[in-house]
């Protein structure tokens, strides 16, 4: 893990002296946007949602999921405790930072195929689910390879490129986890990814989720950044991303590749290191021992 960042640290700094011809762009804070994630203060807040915004909520279909089914899946946030320290953990400094910036929009996207990023997703959307004074909708948009109702174990024909065209609602095609987590994804790749992803309509169909169910969080799980073009056709309308690398396998040239590309576009939040097979006794502090 050392060897990984001290390698990523002298890779960025490089780059930032090739690009030296102009200041990096700050968030709100002054954090720099390749600091990654931070510990700051915790942000307790009321939320405050309208009659018409609750009721909106109350016309998704319930999602029902088997407990043996998640965990076969390595989806270990549905409950949370000992398992799902780590997930909460980043739950915790990805929103923290989100609010510091105003943030509302997560992609979360990995170089290659097989980082385990839809994985991430799913577990943090799950983990959030369980701050109950938080709104959360998951969009499956790696329309290439959709992998979410297969984790979660999902029959119904859900089909969120409609959503894209504005052919259909949300409401049609997502299912609720509890009263405050909203899943949208696909049972069949589709033909046309970087299209929908990338057309002009794109603006308007976020903002009417956003106007209808005042989500505090969106979260894509994108394509592999280095598989096709999608995620750089969608990175614009999202306001941060997370990088999931996988150990032992991605290298640093991918995550460097990566990292310069979508921070052309949008802000890099961090770098989340999947697949660790050897993690030391300083994580977790045996709190639940």
């Amino acid at each position: 893990m050392e060897k990984i960042q001290s390698a990523l640290a002298k890779a960025r700094k490089q780059r930032d002296g090739e690009d030296a011809g102009g200041e990096q762009p700050k968030p709100q804070g002054g954090q720099t946007l390749r600091e990654g994630l931070v510990s700051v203060r915790a942000d307790s807040r009321t939320s405050q949602v309208s009659p018409e915004v609750v009721a909106a909520w109350q016309e998704f279909m319930p999602l029902d999921l088997k407990q043996g089914v998640v965990e076969a899946n390595r989806i270990i946030a549905l409950q949370g405790g000992r398992e799902g320290t780590r997930i909460d953990m980043m739950r915790t400094r990805v929103l923290q930072q989100m609010r510091d910036n105003k943030w509302r929009r997560l992609a979360i996207t990995s170089p290659t195929a097989g980082c385990g990023k839809s994985t991430i997703a799913v577990n943090l959307a799950l983990s959030l689910q369980r701050l109950p004074d938080m709104r959360t909708v998951l969009l499956e948009l790696d329309l290439r390879r959709p992998a979410i109702t297969k984790i979660l174990g999902i029959e119904s024909p859900l089909n969120v490129s409609t959503v894209l065209e504005g052919v259909e609602t949300l409401a049609e095609n997502a299912l609720a986890y509890g009263s405050n987590l909203a899943i949208s994804a696909s049972q069949k790749p589709s033909k046309t990814p970087t299209e929908l992803l990338s057309g002009a309509h794109i603006p308007e169909v976020l903002a009417d989720i956003e106007a209808t169910y005042a989500p505090d969080v969106m979260i894509f799980d994108m394509p592999p950044m280095l598989a096709s073009d999608d995620m750089m056709a969608f990175a614009r309308h999202v306001d941060c991303v997370l990088l999931v690398a996988a150990a032992e396998t991605t290298t640093v040239k991918e995550i460097d590749i990566c990292e310069r590309d979508l921070a052309s576009q949008t802000n890099v939040m961090g770098v989340v290191l999947n697949k660790c097979r050897y993690v030391g006794p300083e994580n977790g502090y045996g709190y639940y021992e």
